[in-house]
């Protein structure tokens, strides 16, 4: 039988596979991070206070978790995943195209601002995290948070020529 923190674990698992997206722009590599955050959060169970929400704890421990892959990365140079191709649009319809383009356009747009920015937009307007909760995830200020979701939310709206 599992107990209320592996339950709110497992119930964690889409937004922590959405931010680990976010990240690292790889499914494959996305698995693989949510996997070393579940096996850390585990094993460093004793150490999370109940009275906390489970979501900024565990981002944090999936963004370290990223950061340990990427210095990893580095020294292993360029990887290329031959089988990796573009997704079609299924659907039929002016309306869904339109709104898949966009989509498409909005993913792009995203992934062309800074990593900082990226990461504050993704956490507080995707997973709907407090400033104070952002700020303890990415271990800054909650004013820099503040900033860098203004220039996010600025340049976003710029690339897509939303006035």
């Amino acid at each position: 039988m599992t107990n209320s923190f592996e339950r709110d674990l497992i119930a964690a698992l889409p937004a922590l596979r959405r931010y680990a997206l976010s990240l690292c722009r790889k499914s494959d590599i996305a698995d693989d991070l949510v996997q070393t955050c579940v096996e850390r959060a585990l094993a460093a169970r004793v150490r999370y206070d109940p009275g906390e929400r489970l979501d900024p704890w565990l981002f944090r421990i999936l963004r370290n978790a990223w950061l340990d892959m990427t210095r990893r990365m580095v020294t292993r140079g360029t990887e290329i995943d031959v089988t990796e191709t573009p997704e079609a649009a299924i659907q039929d319809g002016a309306r869904v195209t339109e709104a898949v383009l966009f989509l498409h356009e909005t993913e792009r747009a995203m992934a062309a601002l800074p990593d900082d920015q990226r990461e504050v937009l993704h956490l507080v307007c995707f997973e709907e995290l407090s400033y104070a909760e952002t700020a303890e995830v990415l271990g800054i200020p909650k004013g820099t948070v503040m900033s860098r979701l203004a220039r996010a939310r600025i340049a976003l709206a710029e690339r897509l020529g939303i006035n």
